[in-house]
């Protein structure tokens, strides 16, 4: 039996800093989505169950210990701050507002592994039986943990292709992924492997997804890179 991927949110401002985090969590064993700023990060927070929050202190707008002590009030998922202030009235500040650990800058890799796996094994794995995860893409929505696309009462046919890349696609929502990294997951028989077919099967799916496929809102195109799934 497969074990579940803890899944982690990277809360950084700096590109380079949460395309690194990702790729290196992910290399170990996590799945990792990743926002930009705390309003990014509270609305994958709204659609989305997290394992743990990683969240940088200094960033433009709400600071990540402010987004901590607000989401103290209503959430237990584990947070670990990361800062360039190392002073120990920083790091008091960042655990009173409700953060499990806190990180300086620069950091090794290394050592960020071994933090968030310690947090997790003393944190009792307490997985929500209430509201199934969802993604909300305008009229429509996709629960995560169903692999299923409803439109109201309506359920969405999937292709076993369709399927395959809205799991991946939604596994990393705002995160844009390549062709090549969409095809390795299209089932052999219907993908082959090959990237133009990811093309094909992405204006199939913003049939099904989109008020106006030719103007997509919700499953984007990010050129240069690839594909991206934007829920609301």
């Amino acid at each position: 039996m497969t074990e579940v991927q803890p899944h982690l949110l990277v809360v950084d401002d700096d590109e380079r800093i949460r395309g690194l985090l990702q790729k290196f969590l992910m290399r170990n064993g996590f799945l990792v989505s990743i926002a930009r700023d705390a309003a990014q990060a509270r609305r994958l927070l709204a659609g989305l169950e997290f394992d743990m929050l990683v969240l940088d202190v200094m960033m433009p707008g709400e600071t990540g210990v402010t987004l901590t002590r607000d989401l103290r009030k209503s959430m237990a998922v584990p947070i670990l701050l990361l800062t360039a202030k190392g002073e120990t009235s920083n790091r008091i500040e960042g655990l009173e507002a409700g953060a499990d650990d806190y990180l300086v800058k620069p950091f090794e890799p290394r050592e960020l592994l071994l933090r968030i796996n310690a947090i997790l094994r003393r944190v009792p794995q307490m997985k929500s039986a209430e509201a199934p995860r969802v993604l909300h893409l305008g009229g429509v929505r996709y629960d995560l943990d169903r692999g299923e696309l409803w439109r109201g009462a309506d359920l969405i046919r999937l292709t076993a292709t369709e399927a395959a890349l809205m799991r991946r696609l939604s596994s990393s929502p705002g995160t844009a992924l390549s062709r090549e990294a969409l095809a390795g997951d299209m089932p052999r028989d219907e993908g082959g492997g090959q990237e133009r077919a990811v093309d094909v099967q992405i204006t199939r799916l913003r049939r099904k997804i989109e008020e106006d496929p030719k103007q997509p809102r919700y499953l984007q195109t990010v050129r240069g890179e690839g594909y991206m799934l934007q829920p609301d």
